[in-house]
C-alpha cells in the first residue's frame, strides 16, 4: 500500500533507512541553525528588534538537529554520510534562493532587502516543514520512540511559520508588499522544483536500502512528479499567501531547553 504512513513505517522499521532519514534531517536542521545565527549577528540596525526572534529560530533549528542525532543514538546508530544531492538548503542556494552562505560568512551588515529576502525564503521553507511535520504528527504523535520528538518539532515549525507571516505582514504595511510577493513567488517556484528533485533522490536511496521492486519505485517516483505538477500549476499559491496567524509573537520568548535530547 502506497501511503505516507506505510512508507514512513517501513523506514522506521529498518535501521539503515532510518539512519539515512535522521541523518539528512539532522544535517538540514543544523545548517538552518547556523544560518539563523549568522543572520541574527548581521541584522542591520534598523531591524535590530528582529534579532532575538532570529536567534530563537536558530536555537530551535539547532535543537531539532540534536533531537534527530539523539534518536539515532537511542537506536545505537551512528550518523550516515549525507548525499550532497539531498542537501535541500544548498540546492536552494544554488538556485539563487535565500541569502548566500558566502555572504553570511562575512561581517558586512545585511540590508533591509536582505531581511525581506530571508523572511520570504523562510516563509516558503517553513510552510514545507510545517506540512511535513504535521503529517508525521498525524500518524506518529503517540509512537513510543519518536512521538515526543515529532510533537516538539511540529510545534516549533508551526511557530516559525507564524513568525514569518507576522513579520512579513509588518513589512508589507511599511510599503514592501510588492517586493515581498515577487520574492515569495520566485522562492516558491524554485522550492517546489528542489523539493521534487530531493524527494526523488531520497526515495531512490530508500528504495535501494529497503529492496523495493522496480514497479513500486516507479510508482513512488510518479507520485512525486504528480505532486510537483500540481504544485507547479496551482499548489505553489498556498506558499505565497500572508495572513495574520493565530499564534502571535510566536518566537517572542526564549528557546525552551530539552535536556533529554541535548
Amino acid at each position: 500500500m502506497l501511503s505516507a504512513r506505510s512508507l514512513f513505517q517501513e523506514i522506521l522499521d529498518d535501521d539503515e533507512a532510518y539512519r539515512l532519514f535522521c541523518s539528512i534531517a539532522a544535517s538540514g536542521e543544523s545548517q538552518g541553525g547556523w544560518e539563523n545565527a549568522r543572520i541574527a549577528a548581521l541584522v542591520p540596525e534598523s531591524h535590530r528588534g528582529l534579532a532575538p526572534r532570529i536567534v530563537r529560530h536558530g536555537a530551535d533549528e539547532d535543537k531539532h538537529g540534536r533531537i534527530f542525532n539523539a534518536l539515532l543514538k537511542r537506536r545505537g546508530l551512528r550518523p550516515a554520510d549525507v548525499p550532497p544531492e539531498t542537501d535541500y538548503t544548498m540546492l536552494l542556494e544554488q538556485q539563487g534562493i535565500g541569502l548566500a552562505h558566502s555572504r553570511l560568512r562575512g561581517e558586512e551588515r545585511l540590508t533591509e532587502r536582505d531581511i525581506i529576502t530571508y523572511l520570504a525564503h523562510s516563509r516558503i521553507t517553513e510552510q514545507r516543514a510545517s506540512e511535513q511535520m504535521g503529517l508525521l504528527r498525524r500518524y506518529f504523535a503517540d509512537h513510543p520512540d519518536i512521538g515526543r520528538a515529532v510533537r516538539m518539532i511540529s510545534d516549533d515549525e508551526d511557530n516559525h511559520l507564524a513568525y514569518c507571516h507576522e513579520e512579513l505582514l509588518r513589512l508589507a504595511r511599511q510599503g514592501h508588499g510588492r517586493t515581498i510577493q515577487r520574492i515569495m513567488r520566485e522562492c516558491a517556484l524554485a522550492e517546489i522544483r528542489v523539493y521534487r528533485d530531493v524527494s526523488l533522490v531520497v526515495m531512490d536511496h530508500m528504495g535501494r536500502l529497503l529492496g523495493w521492486s522496480r514497479p513500486r519505485a516507479a510508482a513512488l517516483a510518479a507520485g512525486i512528479r504528480a505532486v510537483y505538477a500540481y504544485e507547479r500549476l496551482v499548489g505553489w499559491r498556498r506558499m505565497v499567501s500572508l495572513e495574520m496567524p493565530e499564534r502571535r509573537d510566536a518566537l517572542g520568548g526564549r528557546a525552551v531547553p530539552e535536556p533529554e535530547y541535548a
